[in-house]
């Protein structure tokens, strides 16, 4: 058995994708490691890339743009390692982040999953790094921005931890899909991507099943990734940007999960007059959403 397994999901992003591969085979001495790469159909010769300059890396070809949750179940059959890292393919390792990662976890047996500190290119925190799930309150305090006016409020800013110095260890609820470190026996024991989503929330409903069987979710930001954020969400592409009709498709599947999220974890646990109102936000964002991709 290996130690680790890196899945990386790709699509359209060839020279992101070249990035982040030799910025992992830079560090490859830091663990006992494979590479999976799950190509989502890519039009722009990510698969090429791959086979002439990292034929180490096993490569799964599909044949259509599968989401991200179903690309990176493809991989689930084939990792090998002890721990699972779902890695994006517009982000870059950095020294030593996989060798402690993977010591921290050695040595937390009751952390399921974690993420280490996510930076940007401007060289400020991803803050999507470390979440809350999006309750109602927490939903509302973020949507409506009271978690900016109120950024050291308990109450107010938890959708971020903005009231959680950003180089602490802690606690989060939901670590982001861009670097997800995750026991295999873990992810295999509670079911790794939920298909029903495909783009965004399939992160926060992993985390949902993981919290829910026991185990605990860190984010440790004693080391970092880089992340050109957006990329691995088809909000560009190597060759190009995206249509319009991409865009829309994307945008609406952003919004989508909120829903499927809402009404498969939370509605039970609220009024119906409260889901109804949540149902309704979510729906006049997506049309709001919806307007701005027509008009941009």
């Amino acid at each position: 058995m290996k130690k680790l397994s890196i899945v990386i999901l790709s699509y359209n992003t060839r020279e992101l994708l070249r990035n982040c591969l030799k910025s992992i085979w830079k560090h490859k001495d830091e663990a006992d490691l494979e590479i999976i790469v799950s190509d989502n159909g890519s039009k722009d010769g990510s698969d090429e890339i791959v086979k002439e300059e990292f034929p180490e890396v096993i490569l799964i070809e599909n044949k259509k743009n599968l989401g991200f949750a179903a690309g990176n179940n493809k991989a689930k059959d084939l990792v090998k390692g002890q721990y699972v890292l779902i890695l994006n393919s517009d982000t870059e390792i950095r020294k030593s982040t996989l060798k402690e990662t993977i010591r921290y976890l050695d040595e937390h047996q009751a952390i399921g999953a974690l993420t280490c500190k996510v930076v940007l290119p401007s060289g400020k925190l991803d803050a999507d790094a470390r979440r809350s799930f999006p309750t109602p309150l927490v939903a509302f305090s973020h949507f409506s921005g009271m978690d900016r006016v109120f950024p050291n409020s308990k109450l107010f800013a938890r959708y971020w931890y903005n009231y959680l110095p950003e180089d602490l260890t802690h606690d989060v609820d939901v670590v982001q899909g861009a670097f997800t470190l995750v026991r295999k026996k873990v992810i295999d024991e509670v079911g790794w991507y939920d298909e029903s989503y495909f783009l965004d929330g399939e992160d926060i409903d992993l985390c949902w099943k993981i919290k829910k069987a026991g185990y605990k979710i860190v984010y440790y930001p004693k080391v970092s990734i880089l992340h050109i954020k957006g990329a691995s969400k088809g909000k560009k592409h190597s060759f190009g940007k995206v249509t319009k009709q991409e865009r829309v498709k994307f945008i609406n599947a952003g919004v989508d999960s909120m829903e499927i999220f809402y009404k498969k974890r939370l509605w039970d646990k609220y009024p119906l007059a409260i889901n109804l109102g949540v149902i309704l936000s979510i729906r006049t964002l997506k049309s709001l959403r919806y307007i701005k991709a027509l008009l941009s």
